[in-house]
């Protein structure tokens, strides 16, 4: 018997229970589909947060106050004399510019709205180190920082709620925990993603925050972003960093009571976390697979079942026990290769809405189907319909055809 034949006889078969395959085959195409619909979110959500941190740029570090990798006793906070002293060219050669943060966390009034926002206190070069821009106005400058000025810059998403607009705002005024300030920037959207969202904040004067804003905290800060004069030089001013940060504070090596990061420890963190996810949820979405395929075993059980005489009248005209065998695991196979493509093409439907969601919600997610998402589910729906069409098929053609012709 042909290939072509064995085909054309499991398609005549399966069409025979028109409602009973189609049950069969629903099973394969919803696991197929939440495995290519979770891969493909998962892709998203990796591209969308290594986006985020490309976007920052590939010559920066970061510097945060602690360090859990070592047990230091009493670590000193970062201040504004050791972002000035990471500044100094002489010291550190592989720096080309430096800018410290403060954060918090405080409510704006404004166009007779309310909302609580993020607030940073930044310096001027600020501007420069983390790539911002403006729509309107002008940048915080060493005029506003050395006189502690009441100013500040919006991000349009926190315009937007304020005041129903994001242009011809410079000039107005919001308050800052019940404090005036003087808007002189709009910032340009970066939209959102694994850093926050850049869109919905508001920066100040350092200093000014300090002052005004967080008292208590002395004149410490919360960040040090660090430029390096190029993507190449990021191991020596790594190096810099450290060494000027360890004379100040007096730690020893491996005592250090500072973290540094660059862009690639981010990127290789966030690619594991986002890897682990994908795989998770893929496991998950695969054990609808496997019920579907249990699905197809049981229905080729039935098959076998209520097709005992026909196989006994085919061993009787000579079938040999290879074709019989070839026969059912052809149906399982084509059941189960049919809820593949099927399930392909509701898991990219899937994608895309899902897609259109996040967009219709401002969230940075773009699922990805991909071309290894769709192989390897085609290729694990023919196995799984291979491996649980098997001990059918071995029972079909395992049948004596005495037994089988006097089965009722």
């Amino acid at each position: 018997m042909s290939l072509l034949q064995i085909f054309g006889e499991a398609l005549d078969s399966l069409a025979a229970n028109k409602v009973r395959s189609a049950l069969t085959i629903l099973g394969i195409v919803i696991g197929v589909a939440a495995v290519v619909a979770m891969l493909a979110i998962g892709q998203g959500a990796q591209d969308s947060i290594t986006g985020s941190i490309n976007g920052i740029g590939t010559n920066i570090l970061f510097v945060f106050p602690g360090n859990q990798e070592a047990d230091v006793r009493h670590p000193r906070p970062l201040t504004m004399k050791d972002a000035n002293a990471l500044a100094d060219s002489l010291a550190a050669p592989s720096i080309q510019a430096v800018a410290p943060v403060v954060n918090a966390q405080a409510q704006v009034a404004g166009g007779g709205e309310k909302r609580d926002v993020s607030v940073n206190g930044v310096v001027p070069a600020h501007q420069q180190v983390r790539n911002e821009t403006l729509t309107e106005g002008e940048f915080i400058g060493e005029t506003h920082l050395n006189g502690r000025a009441s100013v500040a810059i919006i991000g349009p998403d926190t315009a937007q709620a304020l005041f129903g607009r994001t242009t011809g705002l410079v000039g107005e005024t919001i308050r800052l925990n019940g404090q005036p300030f003087r808007i002189i920037g709009v910032l340009a959207s970066k939209g959102g993603g694994s850093m926050g969202n850049q869109d919905d904040r508001v920066l100040v004067p350092l200093t000014t925050a300090q002052s005004r804003l967080v008292p208590e905290r002395d004149g410490n800060v919360d960040t040090i972003f660090v430029q390096a004069v190029s993507a190449e030089a990021i191991p020596q001013a790594s190096e810099e960093i450290a060494q000027i940060l360890r004379t100040r504070h007096r730690t020893e090596i491996g005592e250090d009571d500072f973290t540094i990061f660059s862009q690639q420890d981010f990127l290789s963190m966030a690619t594991t976390i986002t890897g682990v996810l994908t795989v998770f949820l893929g496991g998950i979405a695969g054990i609808s697979l496997l019920v579907g395929g249990i699905g197809i075993m049981n229905i080729m059980l039935v098959s076998v079942t209520e097709r005992t005489r026909e196989i006994g009248l085919r061993k009787a005209l000579g079938a040999r026990r290879r074709d019989i065998l070839v026969q059912f695991l052809t149906e399982s196979s084509l059941l189960s290769l049919l809820g593949g493509l099927l399930g392909i093409a509701l898991g990219w439907v899937i994608s895309l809405v899902v897609g259109r969601i996040a967009a219709a919600s401002s969230t940075p997610l773009n699922p990805q189907v991909g071309l290894n998402a769709i192989l390897l589910s085609t290729l694990f729906s023919t196995a799984v319909g291979l491996f649980f069409g098997i001990y059918p098929a071995n029972r079909a053609a395992g049948l004596e055809p005495v037994e089988a012709l006097r089965y009722e």
